[in-house]
């Protein structure tokens, strides 16, 4: 599934997919296990990877690891536990990035729930970082009407960060990173909203139904007695 395809070939890229929080403001619920369509948003982001020919996906996992693991251990993926998810992101990525193969050449940071994510989405950052020059990471910074800029997700970033970040502090993380050197940051300049858009709250969820249409809903073992994302 995630093997790397011709136009790949000479850039090993692996990826470290986040799905250890608790869902504190959706009601403790995983909700990387939101359905849209009747599939799970971190099935959505592993099937995005793989069809941008991502050649390794290790999954932290920490808060809901039963379940989410019940939903996507049957991938080709390496699944990895964050024994202390609520110590922050930080944690998390720092120990998939402990779990990821010393081949990988760059190192991919997403989001379990981002629902609006594609495969072409993933090649669009995968081609900005090739065209990084000098430049050790590269963020998208999506546009919007008003003329403000945001940064989205996921990041990618050379290999080397990797055993820099291993090696030193154990609270640093891509923003902190970027924040203390922003010389060797290169942002990837888009429109696409799909870097913008994840879930957190049940305001999230009104909000993406208005604007795209669409609701996510929660399996059942999730729904209770009242659907937050109607």
């Amino acid at each position: 599934m995630f093997k790397a395809n011709g136009l790949y070939s000479r850039m090993t890229v692996g990826a470290v997919l986040l799905a250890a929080g608790a869902g504190s403001r959706l009601g403790g619920k995983p909700k990387s296990l939101l359905e849209l369509g009747g599939v799970p948003l971190i099935m959505r982001q592993l099937v995005a990877l793989s069809g941008a020919g991502v050649d390794e996906v290790v999954v932290v996992l920490g808060h809901h690891a039963q379940a989410i693991e019940a939903a996507i251990r049957h991938l080709p993926i390496t699944l990895v536990h964050n024994p202390a998810p609520d110590e922050g992101q930080a944690s998390s990525v720092r120990i998939g990035l402990q779990a990821l193969s010393p081949r990988i050449d760059a190192v991919m940071v997403a989001l379990a729930d981002q629902p609006l994510i594609t495969a072409q989405d993933i090649t669009a950052l995968i081609s900005a970082y090739r065209k990084r020059g000098e430049k050790s990471m590269v963020v998208p910074r999506v546009s919007a009407a008003d003329g403000s800029t945001a940064p989205g997700n996921p990041v990618m970033f050379d290999a080397a960060l990797r055993e820099q970040w291993l090696a030193g502090s154990a609270d640093l993380t891509c923003r902190n990173w970027r924040e203390k050197h922003p010389e060797s940051v290169q942002w990837f300049e888009t429109d696409n909203r799909h870097y913008r858009i994840d879930i957190d709250t049940p305001e999230d969820l009104e909000r993406f139904a208005a604007s795209t249409g669409h609701t996510l809903s929660w399996p059942q073992a999730y729904a209770g007695t009242k659907d937050v994302a109607a």
